[in-house]
């Protein structure tokens, strides 16, 4: 149960059950909102218009619980709830004073939205007007700009085509040339690749045989001299082929600026016929922001007489070129074929020192296997003397351990425990003897058989050498081209 004058809300949405005979008092409930402790007795103004001419005394007792009735309730009800509807109002009241002045203040909001509104459509006419002269203006400017832009365009078309055209020709005289020079270098290639392949075969000599011996020096001599003939076959045709690079790359640059410029003809050429009435003609947001400019009219006129002068200056230095290859071709055979013959002189007489050494190895080798097989004979002595040693020394190691047995006062340290301690170290000391005797047979063994290897391997390596002087090289330059073949005749 709550006290008369509680500020609960739970009062008016739960009315608690009390006495038919009591109401309570109209001042105890509205002395609540006007004062946040309800159990001080206030006086209260009588002036405010919103409130009853008429007053209860405020209630000092507090109701007693009766049986709920449904006449006490519609009383409570109708009596309490016009309140509630009063303790919202008194807190959203304005003066007069506010009333007018929000009145004012919205007169002259609109007053001048309105003046604003008039001056901004004034302005906005007289600027369309303004803005779409102007902007024709600037239209019909754009289109003579791109008109004579067309024509420059057109003007640097035919200079390049004409300037194509001659260097299309330079290029295919020049490759013409070029083709004949590489025939005859490939005709020098053949001795020179028998005199590499040679010295490619005898790389694969194995030890000691990789000897620079007076085979190899004129082998490298042969393939000097081939390659001095070659060198100005090599250097002109490198030049050629430089120059007939730089040949492609002039009329690559020609032919890229002739495309770049027939596409900047063609749309400059569609963007001077559009109209606002044309077809296609539609928004794109952001484009007049993107600056994809690389050149001005200067440099770009500049670019194009760049390439054409370019040209000629290459076009020059390849007719130039064309006739010092024409006069390159000369007398190289007799330098070749003079290395040749010496190189197969030196070839005979290595080919005879080799066969002479691998006779002497072979006589090395047998007094080697001889020595190989009496040294294996006295390992086998020595493993067997060693054997039997060891039977003695387990006896001896069998007593002393047999003897730890003995119990209590019987392991006695008597003479016979001496010398079986003494025949175990004599023997162990005799065993290592053998043994290391042994070891010393089997590095003689292990020597010679290193030995015997070496001259095994030496009689292989003057057998590899041998087969790959007389078999494959001497064989081989019987295959070396004739006069004719090395001048390009053919």
């Amino acid at each position: 149960m709550e006290p008369l004058g509680s500020t609960l809300t739970a009062t008016y949405a739960h009315p608690q059950p009390a006495p038919t005979s009591f109401l309570p008092a109209i001042g105890t409930i509205t002395s609540s909102y006007r004062d946040r402790f309800p159990h001080h007795n206030l006086t209260h103004s009588l002036s405010l218009p919103w409130r009853p001419s008429t007053y209860y005394k405020t209630a000092s007792n507090y109701p007693t619980l009766a049986p709920f009735c449904t006449r006490a309730q519609r009383v409570c009800e109708s009596t309490m709830l016009p309140f509630v509807s009063n303790r919202t109002t008194l807190f959203t009241r304005y003066t007069p004073d506010d009333w007018y002045r929000s009145n004012l203040v919205n007169f002259q909001e609109s007053n001048s939205s309105r003046h604003n509104s008039e001056r901004l459509r004034v302005d906005t006419s007289r600027l369309i007007q303004d803005k779409y002269q102007q902007i024709r203006k600037t239209q019909a400017d754009s289109t003579q700009n791109l008109g004579e832009r067309v024509n420059d365009i057109a003007f640097w078309k035919s200079e390049i085509i004409h300037e194509l055209d001659e260097m299309i020709g330079e290029t295919n005289a020049l490759s013409d040339i070029k083709k004949r020079l590489e025939r005859a270098l490939i005709e020098t290639e053949a001795p020179l690749q028998v005199t590499r392949e040679c010295l490619f075969h005898r790389e694969k000599r194995v030890g000691i045989d990789l000897v620079h011996d007076e085979v190899e020096k004129e082998l490298l001599t042969e393939i000097e001299v081939i390659l001095c003939c070659q060198e100005r076959m090599r250097r002109h045709l490198d030049r050629a082929i430089a120059q007939l690079a730089s040949d492609r790359a002039a009329q690559h640059e020609l032919e890229k600026d002739l495309s770049d410029k027939q596409t900047a003809f063609r749309i400059d050429d569609k963007c001077k016929d559009l109209r606002n009435t044309s077809e296609g003609v539609s928004y794109f947001r952001g484009v007049e922001k993107v600056d994809a400019t690389v050149s001005v009219p200067e440099s770009w006129a500049k670019f194009t007489d760049d390439n054409i002068l370019r040209s000629q200056s290459e076009r020059a230095a390849s007719a130039k070129l064309r006739d010092d290859i024409e006069n390159l071709l000369v007398v190289t055979a007799n330098e070749m074929w003079n290395q040749f013959n010496k190189g197969n002189v030196a070839f005979t007489n290595r080919i005879a020192e080799t066969a002479d050494a691998k006779n002497k190895i072979h006589i090395h080798l047998s007094k080697t296997l001889q020595e190989i097989f009496q040294t294996e004979m006295t390992i086998e002595s020595i493993k067997k003397a060693i054997r039997e040693k060891s039977a003695f020394l387990k006896v001896a190691q069998t007593r002393l351990d047999e003897r730890t047995r003995r119990p209590n006062i019987e392991l006695c340290r008597d003479i016979a425990q001496l010398r079986l301690v003494n025949e175990v170290y004599e023997v162990d000391d005799t065993i290592q003897t053998l043994q290391q005797r042994l070891r010393d047979s089997e590095d003689t063994l292990q020597s010679l058989v290193h030995c015997k290897a070496t001259l095994e391997h030496e009689l292989a390596v003057k057998a590899n050498t041998l087969y790959i002087d007389q078999e494959k090289c001497m064989s081989m330059r019987k295959s070396y081209p004739n006069t004719l073949r090395l001048v390009g005749f053919c």
